[in-house]
C-alpha cells in the first residue's frame, strides 16, 4: 500500500521544500494539484513538468497522480448542454491525463464539483451521457498512458451530480475501460445513508484510488471519524492502493497536518 499526501496542503512553500517534508514524514507519494503550478495544466510547461519529475524524485518518492482538474478554471463543464462546451472540456482533459503522466502520475482523480453539477434543465440521463462521452477521448489516452482516471462521488453539499459510489459506476462501468473508474473518499461516504465500511465492501474491486480525511475537512485522525472500522473494511476488501490524504482546512500548518496524519495512518494500517 501506498500513503500519499496532497501538495495542495502546503500552500506557498516551495515544491522541493514540500516533497522533503512529506518524504521525512513517511509518506511515500505526493499527488498533485495542478493549479499549485499555474492556473491551467495547458500552461505548465516541459521544463516545469520535467522539474516536478526530479523534485519528487530528488526526495525519494513517486507522484501518486493529479486531482482538481478543473479547480479554479472557466469554460469548462463535463456535461454542459452546450456541445462546445463539452468539446472544449474534453480537450482539457486530454490534456490534463498528458500531464499526469508526464510527471509519472498514475492516477487522475476527477472530483471538480461545480464543473460537473447538473445544469437546470439538463435530465439525469443526459448528463451521464455527455459526461461519458466527454470523457472518452481522454479515457482512450489513459489507456496508452497507463493512468486511470478515478471518478469521485461528493457530497449532495459540494454537487448535485453523482452524490454516491453506487450512482458513480453506474456512470464509468458501462464505459468498459480498466482506465475509467471510481475513488472513494471519506468525507464524501459521511453524506451516504451505508456506513463507510458497508460502501468499501460493495465496492469491493471497482474503486481504483482512496482518500483519507474526516467529516469535518481536516486529515485523518483529526475528527470523530474513526479509522479502525475503515482499514478492517479495506483489507477484507484486499485493496493494496494508494491511500491519500487531502484536507481543505489548513489551520493547523502544513507539518503538523502532513505529520500527525500519518502518524495516525501508521497507528490504524499498521505501515
Amino acid at each position: 500500500m501506498q500513503f500519499a499526501i496532497c501538495n495542495e496542503i502546503f500552500q506557498d512553500w516551495t515544491f522541493d521544500r514540500a516533497c522533503a517534508l512529506a518524504r521525512e514524514s513517511g509518506y511515500d507519494a505526493v499527488e498533485l494539484a495542478p493549479f499549485t503550478f499555474a492556473p491551467l495544466i495547458t500552461d505548465i510547461t516541459r521544463e516545469q513538468r520535467q522539474l516536478i519529475r526530479r523534485n519528487v524524485a530528488d526526495s525519494g518518492l513517486a507522484v501518486s497522480g493529479i486531482h482538481w482538474v478543473l479547480a479554479y478554471t472557466e469554460g469548462f463543464h463535463v456535461n454542459h448542454p452546450e456541445a462546445e462546451v463539452r468539446r472544449k472540456t474534453s480537450d482539457y482533459l486530454v490534456a490534463a491525463v498528458e500531464f499526469c503522466a508526464e510527471v509519472g502520475g498514475r492516477s487522475m482523480i476527477f472530483g471538480s464539483p461545480k464543473r460537473r453539477d447538473r445544469l437546470p434543465g439538463v435530465s439525469p440521463a443526459d448528463a451521464v451521457r455527455w459526461t461519458q462521452d466527454t470523457f472518452l477521448a481522454a479515457i482512450r489516452v489513459a489507456e496508452k498512458a497507463g493512468v486511470t482516471i478515478c471518478m469521485e462521488p461528493l457530497a449532495p453539499s459540494e454537487t448535485n451530480f453523482l452524490n454516491t459510489a453506487a450512482e458513480t459506476l453506474a456512470l464509468t462501468e458501462p464505459v468498459g475501460s480498466k482506465a475509467f473508474q471510481i475513488m472513494l473518499d471519506v468525507k464524501a461516504m459521511c453524506s451516504e445513508s451505508q456506513s463507510i465500511p458497508e460502501i468499501i465492501s460493495q465496492c469491493r474491486g471497482r474503486f481504483a484510488y482512496f482518500h483519507a480525511n474526516d467529516r469535518n475537512l481536516k486529515g485523518p485522525g483529526f475528527g470523530d471519524v474513526e479509522y479502525g472500522p475503515i482499514v478492517a473494511a479495506l483489507q477484507a476488501a484486499g485493496y493494496a492502493g494508494t491511500v491519500s490524504v487531502e484536507v481543505f482546512k489548513f489551520e493547523e500548518g502544513p507539518e503538523v497536518i502532513a505529520r500527525q496524519s500519518r502518524s495516525y495512518l501508521r497507528e490504524k494500517f499498521g505501515c
